[in-house]
Order: C-alpha cells, then sequence, then structure tokens
C-alpha cells in the first residue's frame, strides 16, 4: 500500500495510520521518565487483516528510534512485534 503513512500527533500522544485522509489505526503512548511507553494500539476493523498492525509497529519504532527514543512496548502487540523482530533491541527497555 502505496498511500500508507504513519506520523506522530503529539497533541493526542498517538501515532497514527493513515490511508489516504482515513485514520486506520494507532499507537498510543506516553513518555515517562525519559522513556516512551507504548500503552495501547489498534486497527480499525474495515482496515483489520492486512498486516497494517505490523506496519503500524515497525514505522512507529524507526520513528522512534530516529528521535534517539527508549522504548517499552506495554501494548500487548508491541511487546509480540518487538518479540518477534530483535533488531529493535538497541531501543527496548525492559
Amino acid at each position: 500500500m502505496s498511500d500508507v503513512d504513519v506520523r506522530d500527533n503529539p497533541a493526542e500522544k498517538r501515532f497514527e495510520l493513515r490511508i489516504g485522509d482515513d485514520v486506520a489505526g494507532f499507537a498510543a503512548y506516553r513518555v515517562r521518565d525519559g522513556i516512551t511507553v507504548v500503552t495501547h494500539s489498534e486497527i480499525n476493523r474495515r482496515f483489520r487483516g492486512q498486516g497494517l498492525g505490523s506496519v503500524l509497529a515497525g514505522q512507529t519504532l524507526d520513528q522512534l528510534r530516529a528521535r534517539g527514543a527508549r522504548v517499552y512496548p506495554a501494548c500487548p502487540f508491541f511487546a509480540k512485534y518487538v518479540a518477534e523482530h530483535p533488531e529493535y533491541d538497541d531501543i527496548i527497555e525492559d
């Protein structure tokens, strides 16, 4: 999907996965003691089953890495994603 875009919405404290003008999913976060805690993620029902959760997780983590952030994946989906993708071990807080 070439029209998929993940971007931070700091006012809402979430990364949003957009397809065109639609917010197809999001990953909510909070920053505590300098660590970005990903608290919850979800994909809108009509966009499920297309692998977009992984797109959201990967692009969110890539953007956080680019900022030099440390990340704690409290969200079960993100926790499973980072467990399966050791390339993010360098930014993950236990």
